[in-house]
């Protein structure tokens, strides 16, 4: 199981905003270098996001569908990437004091992916968490300075 939390200095809607904000999902979401809105209202229930992602010269399209949401605590998706298969990425994002605790759970579903799980995967899971939940936290603390800076 690939389970990584984040403190983010700055309030649950805060980190909502940017969760709920389509366009800002390359900007956190390790391994996209583009996305655009699919269909539907991001992060409506049925809405999805169109990724691309480049491996050296090679370049993948997939698509990200909004399962579940709860305004402002809990975002789960279903990332489809094609012949690798779907992953489930349930987002959990809790007060913590002033602060917000973001829960990131990913787990592989269908395709090559569920077919091959296993504890390796989950370590590079881990890996790709840290440095997703990093950035995360980076364009909202940013955000929020820059909203403070304004009032």
């Amino acid at each position: 199981m690939a389970v990584r939390h984040q403190l983010i200095r700055t309030s649950p809607e805060a980190v909502w905003e940017v969760l709920a904000d389509g366009s800002r999902y390359s900007d956190w979401v390790v391994g996209t270098s583009d996305s655009r809105p699919g269909k539907g209202h991001w992060p409506e229930v049925g809405a999805t996001i169109d990724y691309t992602v480049c491996v050296g010269p090679w370049t993948l399209t997939g698509q990200t569908i909004v399962r579940r949401a709860a305004p402002p605590h809990e975002l789960e998706l279903e990332v489809d990437s094609g012949p690798l298969g779907t992953a489930r990425i349930a987002i959990e994002v809790r007060p913590w004091g002033e602060d917000a605790l973001v829960i990131l759970d990913e787990h592989p579903l269908r395709g090559v992916g569920g077919a091959l799980h296993n504890a390796a995967l989950d370590a590079v899971l881990q890996l790709r968490h840290r440095s997703m939940l990093g950035r995360l936290a980076k364009v909202v603390e940013r955000t929020t300075r820059r909203a403070t800076a304004r009032s």
